[in-house]
């Protein structure tokens, strides 16, 4: 059976549709492009029937439809994100959302430079900042997945060397032997300094100001649809990172919108050890109905769990605590303080705790979370978990009731 993928890719001004065809033999793909600032929405679809007409195969072929989910410019993510959405539904075929930096980084892959190297992708941001990913393929051939070792975050251009100084710092701690980065993407032309990067102990390159383009999506989304990692067209989402661009220069200094850009003295990930225990307890006091106590915490490190916290200037910030079962990873517990909240410490903490299941090759990893916290739902949806069952009178409730629990997963 052949599989066919129409892949969307609209993140940038250059509007780009391939087609993926996988049978017996290598996949073939065949591309239209078009640099068409403000014409994607008009482009997309007329593209995308040359690119299916050139290959020979009419729409009910289409196996699955993928799109570059960003980060990039909010209109051309909507655009893919829609048009991809539509083709789904109106063809009863799966949608497969593809990190656009994360193509950056299988771009400069398959042109063969220093195969080894972490792939730290700067894409421009406008206003001096940059979206910043960081990707590492482990394994070869078929068995060759990539690892994220920093989802795309938004970062003052200025702070990219400090950033990575003690990423680098983070990661030799977490155990990862990496032999050194190598950074790609266009914000490389966009901010020349960049191209001066060193860390020292590191093997540091700069490769070219690439950015996706829908021939490394398509790639991205065979993977993805032979690990069956496809989505349902109704829970396809863009990933903006930065919410909103029109802050003024006074609201922006003072972090307003959300956008999780970084500042300040960094946040490390550390292993939790007795003399946090205090921290964490007082944490998790703070901010469930229901806590943990001291006692817990103490006995799940005696157990061997997995916990880890992150630190900053020698405060606690946060915390998690997970369990690695031989089929899954569970995490048990996971808090951020509520000063450093909607600062993007749970979502470092999160993809921690991610990076370590898929270290240990685990295909999924689970959690639960009480119906009544939307906050926590809404959090967990934006960092790609679904819900996968209801477990009845699960957590105790006030005036001696009990709630269900929302089982979410997501796979690795």
């Amino acid at each position: 059976m052949t599989v066919h993928i129409l892949a969307l890719e609209t993140s940038s001004s250059v509007c780009g549709v391939a087609l993926l065809a996988c049978g017996d033999g290598p996949p073939q793909v065949f591309i239209q492009e078009h640099d068409a600032t403000g014409e994607h929405a008009e482009r997309l679809l007329p593209m995308a029937d040359d690119v299916m007409r050139e290959a020979g195969i009419g729409r009910a072929e289409l196996s699955a439809v993928a799109f570059g989910q960003g980060p990039g410019g909010f209109t051309g993510l909507r655009v893919a994100c829609g048009v991809a959405q539509g083709i789904g539904y109106a063809l009863g075929i799966p949608v497969m959302p593809v990190v656009s930096l994360l193509a950056v980084a299988e771009r400069d892959r398959a042109a063969g430079a220093s195969p080894g190297l972490v792939r730290v992708v700067v894409q421009d941001a406008r206003m001096g900042e940059v979206y910043l990913g960081a990707y590492h393929m482990r394994g070869s051939g078929q068995a060759a997945r990539w690892e994220t070792l920093q989802a795309p975050l938004l970062l003052d251009a200025a702070r990219v060397e400090r950033w990575l100084a003690n990423a680098w710092a983070d990661w030799a701690l977490a155990g990862r032997e990496l032999p050194g980065l190598r950074l790609v993407g266009d914000a490389l032309d966009a901010h020349p300094d960049l191209r001066r990067i060193q860390l020292d102990g590191a093997v540091t390159e700069t490769g070219d100001p690439l950015r996706a383009d829908a021939a490394a999506i398509a790639c991205l989304a065979l993977q993805a649809w032979r690990d069956g990692a496809t989505l349902e067209p109704e829970h396809a989402m863009p990933l903006y990172v930065r919410d909103k661009v029109a802050y003024t220069t006074r609201e922006r200094e003072l972090g307003a919108g959300g956008n999780p850009r970084v500042e300040g003295p960094p946040v490390r990930i550390e292993p939790m050890l007795p003399e946090h225990l205090d921290d964490v307890a007082e944490i998790e006091s703070l901010v469930q109905s229901f806590p943990w106590s001291r006692r817990n915490f103490q006995d799940g490190l005696e157990a061997g769990y997995a916990a880890y916290v992150a630190r900053r200037e020698g405060r606690t910030l946060g915390f998690y605590m997970s369990l690695y079962a031989p089929d899954v990873a569970h995490l048990l517990v996971i808090a951020v303080a509520p000063g450093e909240q909607k600062k993007g410490v749970g979502g470092r903490l999160l993809r921690h705790c991610e990076a370590e299941a898929r270290a240990k090759r685990l295909p999924a990893i689970i959690l639960e979370v009480r119906p009544s916290n939307r906050n926590a739902l809404a959090f967990y949806q934006h960092e790609g978990y679904r819900q996968l069952a209801t477990r009845r009178n699960y957590y105790p409730a006030p005036g001696g009731g009990r709630e269900d629990a929302c089982v979410m997963q997501k796979t690795l």
